[in-house]
């Protein structure tokens, strides 16, 4: 430990005071020997007044930085760490005794036997330095356990330097708190909260992080040769650093100096020193990872990405994104996650064997839990990654003109969640949902029927000369898929065979404002610009091709509004979180299940059971007129299953979704990069990696009947 005098230039003035404070000491070691609890009280004034009075609580009460840890669902699999220091406090039951012994022997042998200040070593040191000779160490491990406390509670830059300040005024302050820390903690406690706070270097603050990054092992396993060399270490971090070409020989030395401690203390026998002489320095480490970019498994990444920006966004951490990040970099949350294990390996895998990642399209998909908005599982055939020195160039003809590289196949974009530059992709007649259950909340019953034609002529405006308008005239006539799709169709066929020409003229019966309100109800989210000027109130009247899905949404916005119907009409704010607990394992009421109905039970289990109809299922009151435009998925899930496919314009992109009471799984197959692409894109893509999620996801479960209407 340096010195906390300074050498000074030797004048007559900076003599007396030296004379002056030692004189001061002598007498504060003739007083401590009778009276050790009050050597320093005629001090206090003078040391910083009754201010300091209040401080051992302080100190005992504030709790250094800690890490976050994530975890999936079942809370146990560590998916990231989150830290400003890589630290997390354990018990001292849970360190090993040749750590508590190799710390007092390399920093404060007489620690068991002081009451916090080491008068004798000060006056010693102070002797020493006054006389021109080597600096010595007088800090106890209280007092420097005081230092670093004030450090790391100190808000103004200003007092963490005064704080490390080696001043006689900041030294005899440091000695008058330690007196006082030791009135409130006991020597183990001291002990604890020393080896919790201290820095070992390589990023490693706390013998927790020291255990693992140097040794990967838990503090309580750390044999004598290890513990020697990391109490060595807390001296001079960079000094005694193993890992470079100057500190490896100075922690050798260093080393032998804590085992030559360890013996003269009583610690250790002299055998047991030469034995840990013989054990191999380790000359590198393995730091551990921060944050969403190191998860420990690849296929998390996109999930930890979800879980941060959604916690970047509650209030409730913070007034502003830089209060939340730091509680969750600091604050040693426990935070066990939605990410369901076995729905997001099934994803990928079934992911995996449709698209390569270096494919430029990009299939994704997003599971959600029905009546709780838990999110289950982000994939997609892109690797969460930093590292984009090797991607390919854009598909979007502007930036390969100019050479830019695309998203694929590593990217960090929320390319299946949405958010930034990420405004999602259309979604095709999945949207017709919002306007069948818009229907219904107005009372017009699943038994609606219209002869849809080749085309549907419709008064909503466009623009003239458009090719979706009639010819002649500026009024909106889509047509369908194919001209066979003609007929007479009620809610449930039109729905099953995806009938645009029922649709579009429905959507005109009930008003096109109220389909886009259902669908906001339902949690979509217009993040386009043209898309929100258009949904807002007043000016969707004429938005007469949004049922066909012609807005940018993302799987997650889809895959939480078809569970709205399988939660009988309660949507639920999608979420990342189970439970949340603080470092004392209090359970944080944050990010749990928000909850509202927005429409009746019986809405939403009537369009459930017309849902049934496009995914091969059958509906329990009425009839889906022949199979949908997904039959394959009740065969291979083996459940009770609703969902709905959806094309656009061109097929730029293809989704699907399939749904369970238990999980319901939104894909689409789109250009990220480019997603108005003129490529088409295949329904043989995306629909077998969807079902086959669910249908792995529900195996060996039992199968569960969706309620009558």
């Amino acid at each position: 430990m340096a010195s906390w005098f300074r050498r000074h230039d030797h004048n007559v003035f900076t003599n007396s005071a030296a004379l002056l404070v030692c004189g001061l000491l002598a007498g504060l070691v003739v007083a401590a020997a009778a009276f050790p609890a009050a050597a320093l009280s005629g001090l206090t004034a003078k040391a910083g007044g009754s201010a300091y009075a209040a401080l051992p609580t302080k100190l005992t009460d504030f709790n250094e930085p800690q890490i976050g840890r994530i975890y999936a669902s079942d809370g146990k699999t560590q998916i990231a760490v989150m830290y400003d220091e890589y630290r997390s406090e354990v018990p001292l039951s849970q360190i090993s005794i040749n750590v508590q012994n190799a710390i007092v022997a390399a920093e404060d042998r007489d620690f068991y036997h002081h009451n916090g200040v080491d008068l004798k070593g000060t006056v010693r040191a102070f002797v020493s330095d006054s006389s021109g000779g080597n600096k010595q160490g007088a800090s106890t491990l209280t007092m420097q356990l005081v230092r670093m406390k004030l450090e790391y509670s100190a808000s103004d830059p200003k007092d963490v330097v005064a704080a490390a300040q080696d001043t006689p005024t900041r030294k005899i302050t440091e000695m008058k708190d330690a007196l006082q820390l030791e009135k409130k903690m006991t020597k183990k406690q001291i002990l604890e909260g020393y080896l919790n706070i201290a820095p070992f270097g390589n990023g490693a603050y706390g013998i927790y992080a020291a255990s693992r990054i140097y040794f990967n092992k838990n503090p309580k396993d750390l044999d004598v040769a290890q513990a020697a060399l990391l109490a060595g270490m807390v001296k001079a971090p960079s000094g005694f650093d193993p890992t470079t070409k100057t500190g490896y020989p100075q922690a050798v030395a260093r080393r032998q100096y804590v085992l030559d401690g360890m013996v003269t203390t009583g610690a250790i026998t002299p055998a047991q020193e030469q034995a840990a002489l013989k054990e191999k320095i380790p000359q590198q480490v393995k730091k551990v990872g921060n944050g969403c970019v190191s998860v420990n498994n690849k296929q998390w990444g996109f999930f930890c990405d979800y879980f941060t920006r959604w916690w970047l966004q509650q209030q409730a951490f913070g007034k502003t994104t830089y209060d939340r990040q730091e509680l969750l970099n600091t604050a040693g949350y426990h935070i066990v996650t939605s990410m369901d294990l076995k729905a997001t390996s099934a994803a990928y895998k079934r992911i995996d064997q449709q698209i390569s990642k270096n494919n430029k399209d990009a299939l994704m998909l997003a599971a959600v839990q029905p009546g709780t908005g838990q999110v289950m599982a982000l994939a997609a055939n892109r690797t969460y990654s930093l590292d984009q020195s090797k991607n390919h160039i854009s598909s979007d003809p502007g930036k390969a003109a100019r050479h830019l590289k695309g998203t694929y196949p590593n990217t960090t974009n929320p390319i299946i969640s949405g958010g930034g530059d990420v405004d999602g992709y259309q979604a095709g007649s999945t949207f017709k949902m919002f306007t069948m259950v818009t229907a219904l909340k107005q009372g017009i019953p699943l038994t609606k029927t219209i002869n849809a034609g080749v085309v549907a002529k419709t008064h909503y405006i466009v623009e003239p000369g458009s090719p979706a308008a009639c010819p002649g005239t500026p009024y909106y006539c889509p047509g369908n898929a194919g001209e066979s799709e003609a007929g007479t169709y009620n809610m449930w066929s039109a729905f099953g065979h995806s009938v645009n020409t029922y649709f579009v003229p429905l959507e005109e019966e009930v008003g096109a404002q109220n389909v886009v309100q259902t669908a906001e109800d339902f949690g979509i989210q217009f993040r386009a610009s043209n898309d929100a000027k258009l949904a807002k109130p007043g000016n969707a009247e004429q938005w007469g091709a949004f049922t066909l899905g012609v807005s940018e949404s993302t799987p997650l916005d889809l895959a939480n509004a078809y569970a709205t119907l399988a939660a009988d009409g309660k949507y639920c704010s999608p979420t990342p979180i189970k439970q949340i607990y603080d470092q004392q394992g209090a359970k944080i009421d944050v990010g749990t299940a928000s909850c509202q109905r927005v429409v009746s039970t019986e809405v939403a289990r009537e369009a459930l059971d017309a849902a049934r109809c496009p995914v091969g299922d059958s509906a329990q009151s009425g009839s889906c007129g022949g199979t949908g435009t997904a039959p394959q998925a009740r065969g291979v899930v083996g459940h009770p299953v609703f969902g709905k496919t959806g094309t656009t314009d061109s097929s730029k992109t293809a989704a699907l979704i399939v749904g369970t009471t238990s999980i319901v799984v939104a894909g689409y197959l789109a250009d990220t990069d480019w997603p108005g692409t003129n490529q088409h894109m295949d329904h043989a893509t995306v629909n077998p990696a969807v079902w086959n999620t669910v249908g792995d996801y529900m195996r060996g479960k039992p199968s569960v009947q969706f309620p009558k209407p």
